[in-house]
């Protein structure tokens, strides 16, 4: 076939949406693998070991982690259909695109859904859950979802204030968590907070493609399971228990990815799970200057406290339509940035910044969307986004003091000239 003179675009393309983020270098190696036996005496050690490190992420000891060979859609629908029964009522908070679609999900699966509709930009409204649970004194609520970091609209809500709710309504309902776009870059308290069913996905925070779903099932969600009677057959998480005993799966599993995992996880413990948030709220942080000082743009998070640590949702002004500037970042500079998703189609572009991220590479996202903006006719000042960025970098430490290291400390003080010789 022949080639077009001027259709390549040079350089690194910019990955810049929230999911699927960069994978490493070391990940994609790890994924070329051989095909094998998946029903050998060695292969355990794979699984055994992936299934483990993953209670580790999930800071859970009770629980027990599943990965499906699915989108976090999927393991949406293995926490719902394993634990409840069609015609059960669950209560849903819905404040964007995915916490909408979860909840669409659950409907058409036949659950009765109570939803609690909040303000796209705010987050799970922790009062009205309480309220409802006090109110529901026969306890026909069954389960709370909750969508801890709702990526359409750059909002984290508070999970351990969430149980406190429950707690403060003595209510016995499971808590479900989607975690997909928060598990592996915020932290994520499955035990302490009793997430009954944590929801993850590989192509996030994990630095994988898609094609892996996580999720952490604690005991009480495990009891349910022996009485959910909706149909499910390939997300069977029983048959899941029996074959990950031993350490195989119940169908053939998808081998590279597996491996992928492996050295996703490797990767996460090098680095230092705290230090991996750390690292993820310095360069939210960042951005976040960039749009709302440097560009004196506003976030759709309506407070700080909703404020994600995995994705910001910028508002363009009045006038103008945030699909395009998403159109000229990709085609003229070769950037992808997430599109603003139903209620806030075109008023919002999206910059992830989650995953195997340093300040250079978001450096680049935050001029490319600048050089966008400004090519559209938004009214922003050249090089302030990036200046008030820098700022907050250099000011600022990636990890907290009492987590850096003598060596650390060492080379800080080295590099900034304050030793002598």
């Amino acid at each position: 076939m022949k080639k077009i003179p001027g259709t390549r675009v040079p350089g690194r393309h910019f990955l810049f949406v929230p999911g699927p983020t960069n994978i490493p270098d070391r990940i994609q190696r790890a994924m070329m693998v051989a095909m094998e036996d998946h029903r050998s005496s060695k292969f355990p050690e794979l699984t055994l070991s992936v299934l483990a490190d993953l209670k580790s992420v999930l800071k859970t000891t009770a629980g027990q982690t599943f990965v499906l060979p699915c989108s976090g859609t999927g393991v949406w629908e293995a926490a719902l259909t394993n634990t409840l029964s069609p015609g059960d009522k669950i209560l849903a908070s819905r404040f964007g695109q995915f916490s909408h679609l979860w909840i669409d999900m659950a409907q058409r699966l036949g659950l009765e859904v109570e939803v609690l509709d909040a303000e796209w930009g705010e987050g799970v409204p922790l009062d009205r859950v309480e309220d409802a649970l006090r109110a529901d004194t026969g306890h026909q609520i069954k389960g709370v979802l909750a969508c801890h970091n709702e990526t359409a609209t750059g909002v984290m809500s508070d999970i351990g204030g969430l149980r406190k709710a429950m707690d403060a309504a003595n209510h016995p309902a499971l808590l479900y968590v989607d975690g997909v776009s928060s598990i592996a870059c915020m932290d994520f308290r499955m035990d302490e907070w009793r997430v009954d069913l944590a929801v993850a996905g590989s192509q996030k925070g994990f630095m994988l493609p898609a094609g892996l779903g996580i999720l952490g099932v604690s005991p009480k969600a495990i009891k349910a399971m022996a009485t959910a009677r909706s149909n499910r057959c390939y997300f069977d998480l029983a048959d899941m228990v029996k074959a990950n005993a031993t350490g195989y799966f119940p169908y053939t599993p998808p081998l590279p990815l597996l491996y992928g995992m492996r050295e996703s996880l490797s990767l996460i413990f090098e680095e230092g799970l705290e230090y991996v948030f750390s690292r993820h709220h310095y360069l939210a942080e960042g951005v976040r200057a960039a749009i709302t000082q440097g560009w004196k743009l506003n976030l759709c998070a309506k407070e700080p406290k909703w404020y994600s640590d995995t994705v910001s949702a910028v508002v363009v002004p009045e006038g103008f339509n945030a699909a395009h500037v998403i159109d000229v970042a990709f085609r003229r500079y070769n950037l992808s940035l997430g599109a603003g998703l139903s209620k806030v189609a075109g008023k919002v572009f999206r910059i992830g910044h989650l995953g195997d991220l340093n300040e250079l590479m978001c450096m680049g996202a935050i001029a490319g969307a600048e050089m966008a903006m400004l090519d559209i006719g938004i009214d922003v000042t050249p090089g302030s986004g990036v200046a008030a960025a820098s700022v907050y970098w250099r000011a600022h430490d990636r990890v907290p003091k009492k987590k850096v290291s003598k060596q650390r400390q060492f080379y800080e003080a080295h590099s900034t000239g304050s030793l002598q010789g």
